[in-house]
């Protein structure tokens, strides 16, 4: 029998210390868009915690991920930012003594754009990391099991304050300066 979700279990989770820790680290470089970048993150956190789990999560593993899953962005002003979002994982990873969480973040971050269901070596996370930012993205168009209502309770609890907006400027800039590859982040 599967777990209970957390997100299900207890509601929407308001609060990820370990999340708001790495943002707060990273206010300066987000500017402008930190609190839409914020809401983004605690959605994806709460969106992975909400789909069942053959056992209980690590929300602080989820939280790191979601906190990263997209900050090289803003740190790296790339649009190509997988690889720089994984080093700045990695590197606080290395800060707090938890390097032995750095493949499963790694691959967390990778594949939460992959297109198909992530199939590979990487952890229990990765799957539904992957699927929370597809939720996400899709503004629940897409909800892979997850109940709407549970989905319409999260999107509300933090809502979109022009993340989505703000990615749409950044493809079409990106769109502008590589038109054979403008979507670098996108896997098979």
């Amino acid at each position: 029998m599967m777990a209970t979700a957390l997100g299900e279990a207890h509601g929407v989770i308001a609060e990820l210390p370990a999340l708001d820790g790495v943002l707060s680290a990273h206010t300066a470089a987000l500017g402008g868009d930190f609190e839409g970048y914020r809401n983004h993150a605690y959605r994806v956190a709460n969106l992975c915690l909400a789909q069942p789990f053959a056992a209980a999560p690590d929300a602080d593993k989820i939280a790191l991920a979601a906190a990263f899953h997209d900050l090289g962005i803003w740190t790296d002003r790339t649009f190509d930012y997988l690889e720089p979002s994984v080093r700045l994982a990695a590197a606080h990873l290395a800060a707090i003594g938890r390097t032995e969480w750095s493949g499963e973040i790694a691959a967390m971050i990778r594949e939460h754009h992959k297109l198909r269901r992530y199939d590979g070596a990487g952890g229990p996370l990765v799957e539904p990391f992957r699927r929370a930012d597809w939720i996400d993205v899709s503004k629940g168009i897409l909800t892979f099991g997850v109940p709407r209502r549970v989905i319409r309770a999260i999107l509300s609890a933090w809502p979109n304050a022009g993340f989505h907006r703000r990615l749409a400027q950044l493809e079409l800039r990106r769109l502008r300066t590589h038109p054979w590859h403008p979507l670098p982040m996108f896997r098979l």
